[in-house]
């Protein structure tokens, strides 16, 4: 986008590469899902080797983080699932005391979950892993080419979220 005007200009694209491909492909939403989906799967098999959870567990113990205890509700809508598939996974977790339960004490209609201290070293390996995996990705990359992009991924997911809410104000 050129900073003058507020007409957003697309960048040329590679020909060569762009004439091969489906025009929905060549999209860069659909370039972004493909970089996405590469990096989401090549960090379950890591989690999955290295501490042994599936993708819905790395996406709990991820959330749940350092964070203080949180409510089953509350975490479902941090990773956007449902309560129903949340639940099934935190038992998982908590029979493998990666997690706790405890009933909300103010609120004993809630219950609250956290890391246990074996949950706080497996998200500390899913830290330092996403740590080396993220700079192995951009170290191709100078300083000012990351803060560029990182730049320009902030304002795309601004545009996006602006775009969904325009859609659930559609449905």
């Amino acid at each position: 986008m050129n900073s003058r005007s507020k007409t957003a200009v697309p960048p040329p694209a590679s020909p060569d590469k762009d004439d091969r491909l489906a025009p929905i492909t060549a999209m860069m939403s659909s370039r972004l899902m493909v970089l996405a989906n590469l990096l989401k799967r090549g960090a379950i098999l890591r989690y999955k080797r290295l501490v042994g959870l599936s993708s819905v567990e790395f996406g709990l113990v991820a959330s749940l983080g350092r964070r203080p205890p949180m409510s089953v509700a509350r975490l479902a809508e941090a990773v956007g699932m449902d309560k129903g598939q949340i639940s099934r996974a935190l038992a998982g977790l908590v029979s493998r005391k990666l997690v706790s339960r405890a009933v909300n004490p103010r609120d004993n209609r809630e219950v609250l979950v956290c890391l246990t201290r074996t949950g706080l070293i497996a998200h500390e390996t899913i830290v330092a892993g996403a740590l080396e995996r993220n700079q192995r990705l951009l170290e191709q990359l100078s300083r000012d080419e990351v803060a560029m992009l990182l730049g320009h991924i902030d304002r795309l997911t601004d545009t996006a979220a602006k775009m969904l809410d325009a859609e659930k104000d559609l449905s």
